[in-house]
């Protein structure tokens, strides 16, 4: 954990095979070299390190999800999950150059999604005809689709979001603006979105929306759990990429409990949902 003062042990009874549903290997770069059109360039963050976080955590299993650094070389996260197919899942980045036979060998590997930025710090709303384009492909895969959006952004995405013929899931609570409260609009078009069945959405990013100890992150993990208990997902979001303070992980999930204080939601948000939605 990267943190020096928060907590160093579960506050709950984390249950067995709970899963990290969100978080990111970095290189080693002179393995896995990061993409030249990136907008940032982050620290190795390797595999062996995400597993002795996840050790610590008492996770049993996870989630790897290609990062914007890497592009759409995703040698690095399907390594990882290679070294641990028992436990890991991946997410993958795709574009028209990816190959059929990539595609294969990713699904061979884990990989069970594709995902879209559409975050302006990391290069804006991607080409629409592409993201079609590679939902089509993946779609007889039976693969869904993730897509990184920042408050506004839900409620421009939402035809799009609706319109897809497949599951698609939402990263880190939509990034609303806490300040705007749950009956911000981006926020109340979210909780209308998961009235559809294929939609998905991570209890994620509570350090993205606030500072510790992330109580404003809390009133929408509750309403979202509520709204969907068998469609949300947690995760890490480890290693924090693009972020300038440190997070300890272990507060993250010490944040569970107070927003699923029931132990079978629990078991639905850390264990049942991700295995449903990832095929553990």
């Amino acid at each position: 954990m990267q943190g020096t003062d928060a907590p160093q042990r579960a506050r709950f009874a984390v249950p067995a095979l709970a899963c990290d549903a969100h978080c990111h290997v970095f290189g080693p770069a002179d393995r896995f070299p990061y993409a030249p059109s990136r907008r940032y360039t982050p620290g190795d963050k390797p595999k062996e390190m995400l597993a002795a976080v996840h050790a610590g955590l008492g996770l049993g299993r996870a989630v790897i999800v290609q990062a914007s650094c890497h592009g759409t070389d995703n040698r690095a996260m399907l390594d990882a999950l290679r070294w641990a197919p028992a436990r890991y899942r991946g997410v993958a980045m795709i574009d028209d150059a990816t190959t059929d036979a990539e595609l294969r060998a990713m699904q061979d590997a884990g990989v069970r999604g594709i995902r879209f930025n559409f975050i302006k710090a990391l290069g804006g709303a991607p080409d629409m005809r592409v993201l079609h384009r590679a939902a089509d492909r993946v779609r007889p895969l039976g693969w869904h689709m993730v897509m990184q959006l920042q408050g506004d952004g839900v409620r421009e995405m939402e035809a799009t979001i609706r319109s897809l013929d497949m599951p698609v899931v939402i990263d880190h609570m939509g990034r609303v603006d806490p300040a705007l409260g749950v009956e911000g609009p981006a926020f109340r078009t979210l909780l209308d979105l998961l009235r559809d069945p294929r939609i998905w959405v991570k209890l994620s990013g509570a350090e993205r929306m606030t500072t510790a100890p992330f109580d404003q992150a809390l009133p929408f993990a509750r309403a979202l759990l509520g709204a969907a208990p068998d469609r949300v997902l947690w995760g890490t979001d480890f290693p924090h990429p693009n972020l300038t303070t440190p997070v300890d992980e272990m507060e993250l999930l010490n944040l569970v409990p107070s927003f699923a204080p029931e132990e079978a939601d629990r078991q639905r948000l850390l264990v049942d949902n991700p295995a449903a939605l990832y095929g553990f």
